[in-house]
């Protein structure tokens, strides 16, 4: 029998432009001989099906059921690609547990603690042979106070929105007359604001899922960007980074880092695929851990897609044994 699955997609922050590419990607990958896929789009004002002819058709949010030429049709699970809120942020994680709908992603406790990327660094830290880049996590009209974060932290330092996505709102600081600027771009963006040391690294991000009962760790990316880091613009622009999949990792390091992504997969209770962005240290090879993203990115131009076809499997046996693991 052939399930049902929604494919959500959009979003209510300035990921949902990635999010349509994503779903673009998945809808193109998934066997349509095991699954039947309707593409929802959600936004600030509707969640609606869009069939080819153009006319939209509301979902009713009561049971999150479509009703198409007098059928209602409901769904055996939800493929969830949206990245930012409200789909990585477990709102609608805990939406789809109340109505017992399973889907893809990790759950609704796991997705909102990894939005944070200062308590998601407390509970990763302790992990064997993880490294944390020295940090002050700051609240927006809270009580602290520039000057002590310049005395506790070495320059240059990462100033980024402590919950937003892709990059957008982060800054570099090398100066530091510049600090006060960077918070005022991260706030722009969100509540809570975290700055970080800088750590002088090679950049990696890694997808890690589970399959058949075992927790899988996708060939690495290295991450060599153009800009002086890796910013919305470097993400999304073709060829604005030199992205290197497998990249150049020696046994031991691959060994290591494989084994510290596997730790934290389950030390976050993480289901589905997630993807690991991390460093390792120029002078000492250390793992430093940078964030986990819960529901990466599936473009054509995503290192997921690229991690895939590097282990030398289709995205549609990827996506099959993604759904048989989370939705059954």
């Amino acid at each position: 029998m052939k399930k049902t699955i929604a494919l959500l997609t959009g979003g209510t922050t300035g990921e949902w432009v990635v999010s349509v590419k994503s779903a673009a990607t998945i809808v193109q990958n998934i066997d349509a001989d095991l699954y039947d896929v309707y593409k929802i789009m959600l936004n600030d004002h509707s969640w609606f099906y869009e069939p080819a002819d153009s006319v939209k058709i509301e979902i009713d949010r009561n049971d999150f059921s479509l009703t198409l030429e007098g059928k209602k049709i409901k769904f055996d699970g939800v493929f969830i690609a949206i990245h930012g809120s409200p789909g990585e942020d477990g709102k609608l994680q805990g939406y789809f547990d109340m109505l017992q709908i399973p889907y893809t992603t990790c759950d609704a406790l796991t997705s909102s603690i990894t939005m944070n990327k200062g308590y998601t660094k407390a509970i990763v830290n302790g992990i064997n042979q993880l490294f944390i880049a020295k940090s002050v996590q700051i609240f927006k009209g809270g009580n602290y106070h520039p000057d002590q974060i310049k005395q506790d932290l070495k320059l240059p330092y990462f100033v980024k929105p402590n919950s937003g996505g892709s990059s957008i709102g982060m800054s570099k600081v090398k100066h530091a007359n510049d600090l006060e600027a960077a918070l005022d771009k991260a706030f722009k963006e969100d509540h809570q604001v975290l700055i970080e040391e800088f750590v002088s690294g090679r950049e990696f991000s890694i997808g890690v899922f589970k399959a058949n009962g075992e927790v899988t760790v996708l060939p690495t990316t290295e991450v060599i960007p153009a800009n002086e880091f890796f910013d919305f613009e470097a993400k999304y622009t073709p060829g604005a980074t030199e992205e290197i999949t497998p990249g150049n990792m020696s046994d031991e390091e691959y060994k290591r880092v494989h084994q510290i992504v596997k730790d934290i997969y389950i030390k976050l209770n993480c289901r589905g695929i997630v993807r690991i962005d991390y460093f390792l240290e120029h002078e000492t090879g250390n793992f430093y851990f940078i964030e986990i993203n819960t529901i990466p990115g599936q473009t054509a131009t995503s290192f997921i897609p690229q991690q895939v076809a590097a282990m030398g499997i289709s995205l549609k046996e990827f996506y099959s044994s993604l759904l048989k693991e989370t939705i059954g």
